[in-house]
């Protein structure tokens, strides 16, 4: 697996929603709660760079980010992929190469050989699993 995106690498897009958040904050009244058009905003970057760094960048509680994240894309996992495998073995190939890669920008390269397939859909789980 390579190497996770430089940990002082923060996207653009997430910076300038850092710095919305950080105006509110700096405005907001004692109690006030989080304007929906904001938790709308930090939960569509969590789909595109995941719940831990939105919510680490934002300074918001993961699970209340996960939540809202979850109800704005219908309950689905932000980073579940879809895989389609198929179902008669694929010894026949030979060789192929299969690259998997989260919302953060984390990537696994696996290099198959040969007639031993490894499980690859759970390779594919403990990959995004971990991030």
């Amino acid at each position: 697996m390579s190497s996770r995106r430089n940990q002082g690498e923060v996207p653009v897009r997430l910076l300038r929603l850092k710095q919305r958040f950080v105006d509110w904050r700096n405005t907001r009244k004692p109690g006030e709660r989080i304007p929906q058009p904001l938790w709308q905003s930090a939960a569509k970057l969590a789909t595109d760079y995941g719940l831990n760094q939105t919510a680490t960048v934002l300074k918001l509680d993961y699970y209340s980010l996960k939540k809202h994240t979850d109800r704005q894309t219908g309950g689905t996992k932000s980073n579940s992929p879809f895989m389609e495998l198929p179902s008669v073995p694929i010894a026949h190939a030979g060789e192929c190469v299969i690259e998997f890669e989260d919302g953060t920008g984390a990537n696994m390269r696996v290099h198959l050989k040969g007639t031993e397939v490894p499980d690859v859909l759970a390779l594919g789980r403990n990959f995004w699993d971990a991030g």
